[in-house]
Order: C-alpha cells, then structure tokens, then sequence
C-alpha cells in the first residue's frame, strides 16, 4: 500500500512517499480503509521533537492519529463492527501503533465509531482527537444545562467543538477569539464572543458575570493564558485544561478554591488502559454530530498524501481556519 512516512524526524520535507506492508490482522482490530486523516499539533510535534517526546513511534514511521473510512476487513472477537462499515477515530501514529497517513490502517475496534451520517469523510475525519479531547474536558469539568462556560481559543481545533457540546449541553456559552473572522466563527457556532485583545479579563468577567466569573473554563490555549482563566473563573470553579505544560504560581487557584481538570486524550492509547471510553464518546459525538449540533469546520485547502508535509506547514502557519485535512 502506499503510505507517506519519516525516516528522520524534522521540518515538514521529511514526508516521503513510499510503499509498505499492509497491516496484518489480528483479534480485536479492524482493517480499515482511510479515506482522510485531520492533522493534529501533537502530529506536528512528535515531527518535530522525535526521541524528545516519550510518545513518538521509532523510525521509519507513519505518522497521523485521527482518520475516517471504510472497513476492509474484521478481526476475530470484534462483533459491533462488519465490513463495510463506515467508521472514524484517533487509532494510531504514536508508540507502536501506525498511523493514518496510509492506504490501509489497523484500528483497534475500541477505539472507533461510526460516523455519522449526514458528514462528509472529510468532516469526520477532522473530530476525533479533538472532539474526544472537549468532551472529555467538559464532563470532567460536570458542565451541565444552564451554568456560564467559558472556551478559551474557540475558534481552534478542540475550542471549536467545546462551544458547540456545551451548547448541546444547555449551558450559556462564550469564547475568546480575536479578528473579526474568528469572533464571527464563534458566534456563527453559538457562542458569544469575545475579543481578549481589546477586553482584558476583569472587563468581560464582569460585563457576562456581573463579576462572579464563569461556573467553567475550559482553556485550549494554556500555558501563560492558565492564569487568565483562574481570573475568569468563579469561586470553587472548575477549569479544564488542555495544555498544561507550564510552571507557574497557584495561588489565584488555591484562594479561589478551583477544581483543575489536565486533559491528556491520549493516555487510553499510549498504555492501553480503558480504550472503550474513546469508542463511547465517538458514538455519542455522532448522535449530536446526526442530530445536528455539532460541524466540524474544515480548513479550505485541501490536501493529498504526497502533501502531507504541505498540510502539516498549513497548520503551523496559523493561517488555517478549522481542522487542516489530508485525503488519501
């Protein structure tokens, strides 16, 4: 099969394409059949980083987590699944596992779904990683009808999906953004938005909150940006965290007594643990995505397997507005 891969880890020139083996079946898997992959910043880093990051696969590699596409073919032991099936979600392109960037890929059957009907494979292949990753975070944070929730970078990858299932939630939604093409994003998406260049904190805590602050926070910008969502949090609030490498000061979290969920969507894949969580959420990400509550938005350019180092640079550019896709 034909298959984009690294021989070194680098720039975005290290994709190459070549052929490789098919995977081979075994128990509790499926064969699928890719149609698209979404590029992901964790695909971006371990291209990057390599050795650096303890996720990385060893070399010659496939990279790509998220996919959607057809099954070829059906392991034993896997009974919810048939040939034929149209199915999504983030299975590979970490440790041992190969990734999306393939003809041909081997998902483990708990770690997938159906997708949903009424999107496109594109679409479908843009939601996994991050839409586990927000429904995660707001569950964690016990997000429920008719409390204030707060997206940081709603107008991003895993922020442009929290909006939306927080809104299916029932809560009261707002998210920062800046430029007029984002803020409009956030709002065509349901949320009210809010230019964190021109309002500082204490400004539209107050204007949305009457200064209580938002009952949660769920922050995919993180690092220096935590601390604005301590700020923007009420007390004994919950903050959901998607990017937490950061050394900083806790003191607004302890006097504020808050609640602070570190979301790593990764965990289940990397050691293997409670996998079937993942294939839980993606089914109930294609109820709402069927019901009509949730639309993944997809960068405009589109790209094939022999540009994935072309995809890769479009996502790390910043010009790109919704989830960069590659379609094999």
């Amino acid at each position: 099969m034909k298959a984009s891969i690294i021989k070194s880890y680098g720039d975005v020139d290290v994709f190459e394409l070549a052929e490789i083996a098919k995977p081979e079946l075994k128990p509790g898997h499926v064969l699928v059949r890719v149609a698209a992959t979404s590029v992901n910043t964790v695909d971006t880093m371990i291209r990057q980083m390599g050795e650096a990051l303890p996720l990385s696969p060893s070399l010659p590699a496939v990279l790509g987590m998220d996919f959607a596409g057809t099954i070829d073919a059906v392991g034993e032991g896997v009974t919810d699944f048939a040939v034929g099936d149209e199915v999504y979600g983030c299975a590979g392109g970490l440790a041992d596992l190969q990734g999306t960037l393939a003809e041909y890929m081997l998902a483990d059957a708990r770690l997938i779904a159906r997708k949903p009907k009424n999107l496109s494979m594109k679409e479908a292949a843009a939601i996994p990683l991050v839409g586990i990753t927000a429904f995660e975070g707001l569950q964690r944070a016990g997000t429920q009808a008719g409390q204030k929730v707060l997206v940081h970078g709603g107008a991003g990858g895993v922020g442009h999906i929290a909006l939306q299932l927080a809104n299916d939630l029932g809560a009261e939604v707002f998210s920062t953004a800046t430029g007029s093409d984002k803020l409009a994003l956030v709002e065509q998406l349901g949320a009210t938005p809010i230019d964190y260049i021109q309002e500082p904190v204490a400004d539209y805590v107050a204007k949305h909150t009457d200064g209580v602050g938002f009952d949660v926070v769920f922050d995919s910008v993180g690092g220096a940006n935590m601390e604005n969502s301590f700020q923007a949090s009420k007390l004994n609030g919950q903050v959901a965290s998607t990017v937490s490498l950061v050394e900083m000061d806790l003191s607004t979290a302890h006097f504020k007594g808050l609640s602070l969920h570190v979301v790593f969507m990764l965990i289940p894949m990397l050691h293997d643990v409670q996998r079937e969580t993942h294939g839980q959420i993606l089914a109930k990400l294609t109820e709402v995505a069927e019901a009509g509550k949730l639309t993944p938005i997809v960068d405009e350019p589109s790209f094939t397997l022999a540009q994935a180092g072309q995809a890769h640079a479009r996502l790390a550019s910043g010009q790109s507005k919704g989830k960069v896709v590659i379609e094999i």
